[in-house]
């Protein structure tokens, strides 16, 4: 079991003006919430730990979750509505993220809620603006205390000024993550958002040093960079596709590596700190092709194991 952690909201998309304003289309995501769908959709076994509001959205994404296949049932259920986050999406398919609302139902879980969750979890997976927000981050917090050395930890900052403006927070947070996280997924955005001017390599090699098992590195259309301390650094080059939008791109790779590491068995701490360049290779190509192909459809649409070509 993959245990997913943080926010389930509706990503509200611009379908075009109107003479009074815009038509909106509003669909279900938030990272978190992709991550779970696309390792239910590659054939894991989720559960999801995020606080579900009640009200309509709310409601939508618990029925969403579970059509998917992914448990629902250690999720919080706190008296909150659920958060609403505009995307608006550049010419070059890179999205924009405004949030809407305030002590929404992803931010209101508090360690009293972590009883519902197994201490034989495979993976525990935190991440997004969930590690930047209280009470939901010192919940999170908790968690990876407590299954450190039980589960493996995975982690993705997935930084978001727009909703936690203070890079402080962030720093703050990846800073407690890098001791205590076996796997950890950024993208290049998120390094130069935190640590202006620190090159992919550099901060792999402060996460290495600071004790993370695997750091991958997401570069778009530049590629990935990966590197453990027994293989070294890995690089790989982007996958061709026409992109439509880039939204759940991130997600849709860490749900494919996590996925692809359960099957082969390389899901703990020591799978990872002994896996071999080939194994290492094969696992980020087939997150690499995995991404792309949610970069070729609008959304966060992630494909199912049976769409990736040659999956394993």
């Amino acid at each position: 079991m993959i245990v997913v952690c943080g926010e389930a909201l509706f990503d509200v998309f611009s379908d075009g003006e109107t003479p009074g304003g815009y038509a909106l289309s509003a669909r279900i995501g938030g990272s978190p919430f992709n991550l779970a769908v696309g390792l239910a959709r590659l054939g894991a076994a989720p559960l999801f730990f995020g606080g579900l509001s009640n009200d309509m959205f709310g409601r939508k994404l618990t029925a969403a979750l579970q059509s998917e296949g992914v448990d629902t049932s250690a999720a919080p259920r706190p008296a909150a509505s659920t958060a609403l986050v505009t995307v608006d999406v550049d010419a070059n398919g890179t999205p924009t993220y405004t949030l809407y609302g305030s002590a929404t139902a992803e931010r209101e879980v508090t360690p009293a809620d972590l009883a519902q969750l197994p201490l034989d979890a495979a993976a525990i997976h935190v991440g997004s603006y969930c590690m930047a927000v209280e009470p939901v981050a010192s919940t999170l917090k908790a968690l990876v205390t407590r299954q450190q050395g039980r589960s493996l930890i995975a982690f993705d900052p997935n930084v978001r000024l727009t909703i936690q403006p203070d890079r402080s927070v962030w720093t703050d947070a990846i800073s407690w993550m890098l001791p205590v996280t076996d796997l950890l997924k950024i993208s290049d955005e998120d390094i130069q958002l935190v640590y202006p001017g620190l090159t992919p390599q550099a901060f792999i090699d402060l996460a290495l040093g600071a004790g993370v098992a695997l750091v991958v590195v997401t570069r778009g259309g530049d590629g990935v960079l990966a590197a453990t301390r027994a293989v070294g650094s890995l690089a790989l080059p982007a996958q061709k596709v026409t992109v439509v939008d880039t939204v759940g791109a991130g997600d849709t790779f860490q749900a494919a590596l996590l996925s692809h590491l359960s099957r082969q068995g390389l899901l703990t701490r020591s799978g990872l700190e002994t896996a071999n360049r080939p194994a290492l290779l094969t696992a980020l190509h087939f997150a690499s092709r995995t991404a792309a192909i949610t970069c070729s459809r609008r959304g966060a649409d992630m494909p199912t194991l049976e769409e990736v070509p040659d999956h394993d």
